[in-house]
């Protein structure tokens, strides 16, 4: 295992909102990554269409080949999403429908870190709980510890620009990808 391998990670936004916290967060990603590792936006996962067994007996939609190609590839994956009625987003929800029907199953044996940011005190912790469920069916490996949960995002990100101005809320985030740096090597 070398510590010094460069590392490729992708970023899935579970939010289609143009302003939503945890894009900004994904954003930020790039720039609170440890030296050796870069990190990619995937498209929007509202390019694909809702899942449909027939529209996939077509054959698979080329934003859904692209975005399980680029995971594949990846060393890991980095979801940032909001919850959304106590669980995961209908459209993150139908990516990752699609996603587990590929026969290169993208996520298998993938390490996988969450983070979610809401603008409520317990900034998605329910949707964290729903996802791992979901990754245990997709055999990815989910990072446990630390959980970057982010409460009360509308004090910590800036509303116009979109940045993390939060310095405890970055340092904590620059934290968990170092964890998942390690992590993701371990696995290799």
């Amino acid at each position: 295992m070398s510590q010094d391998k460069p590392l490729r990670f992708v970023t899935l936004v579970g939010s289609l909102r143009r302003g939503s916290y945890n894009a900004a967060i994904s954003r930020a990603l790039p720039r609170l990554s440890p030296e050796g590792v870069t990190i990619d936006v995937l498209g929007t996962i509202g390019d694909l269409p809702l899942y449909d067994a027939d529209l996939q007996a077509d054959g698979f939609p080329e934003p859904v080949l692209a975005m399980s190609e680029s995971i594949r590839v990846s060393n890991g994956v980095v979801i940032a999403t909001p919850e959304y009625n106590y669980s995961v987003p209908g459209a993150l929800k139908n990516a990752l429908d699609w996603l587990s029907r590929c026969s290169s199953q993208p996520l298998a044996g993938k390490p996988v870190a969450i983070q979610t940011a809401s603008p409520g005190a317990i900034g998605g912790a329910r949707c964290q709980y729903h996802l791992r469920q979901i990754l245990v069916f997709l055999d990815a490996y989910v990072l446990n510890k630390p959980e970057v949960i982010v409460g009360g995002a509308a004090s910590k990100i800036d509303a116009e620009t979109f940045e993390i101005t939060d310095a405890a809320t970055r340092d904590f985030i620059a934290g968990q990808l170092a964890a998942f740096a390690t992590f993701a090597r371990k696995l290799q």
